[in-house]
């Protein structure tokens, strides 16, 4: 899996929002100044961080209030801008794994999908154990962030909702 991986120093400012309703969590993404947050952290020292803006465009216009999701490692200054689409190739790689474990990483993602904050089932998400890819924290606190982005990009549309049916399919399969 390539990685879009940038390093460089990052000044970050602390933030902190709950994984409210959809609506909440997106309107409390929208009202956030431009500029880096650090908003998670997570077991092995790296940070889940944010960009405002993110630097989407739809048909040639910007979506001035879209973030950037990274998963930072402060030790070596790297951000890998991580994407939906690496989250499911690992969660796939690691269903394949130990399709157990798998049903129960995905019922977790799906708890952080429906607004649930992932640091109030932190124990169920590290005692999740995977020889493959990226450590479950990383990706379940990632998403949460994602869902967020993609609830400020679509507020009419499906957001979050859009990436879940490869989750379902994913299910299924096991």
């Amino acid at each position: 899996m390539a990685k879009n991986i940038y390093s460089h120093s990052i000044d970050l400012k602390k933030l902190t929002i709950s994984n409210a309703p959809r609506n909440e969590f997106a309107e409390k993404i929208i009202d956030i100044e431009y500029r880096g947050y650090e908003v998670e952290h997570c077991h092995d020292g790296r940070k889940i961080v944010i960009t405002k803006p993110g630097g989407k465009s739809v048909f040639g216009h910007p979506k001035k209030e879209d973030i950037q999701v990274f998963i930072y490692n402060p030790e070596n200054s790297e951000l890998w801008q991580i994407s939906h689409k690496q989250i499911l190739e690992d969660v796939t790689a690691k269903c394949e794994e130990n399709p157990v474990e798998g049903k129960k990483l995905i019922a977790l993602l799906e708890k952080t999908l429906n607004g649930e904050e992932p640091n109030d089932f932190i124990s169920d998400i590290r005692s999740l154990t995977f020889h493959t890819g990226e450590h479950p924290e990383e990706l379940i606190k990632a998403y949460k962030w994602i869902w967020g982005q993609e609830d400020v990009n679509y507020p009419k549309g499906q957001g979050r909702l859009m990436s879940w049916g490869a989750y379902e399919k994913l299910l299924k399969s096991l």
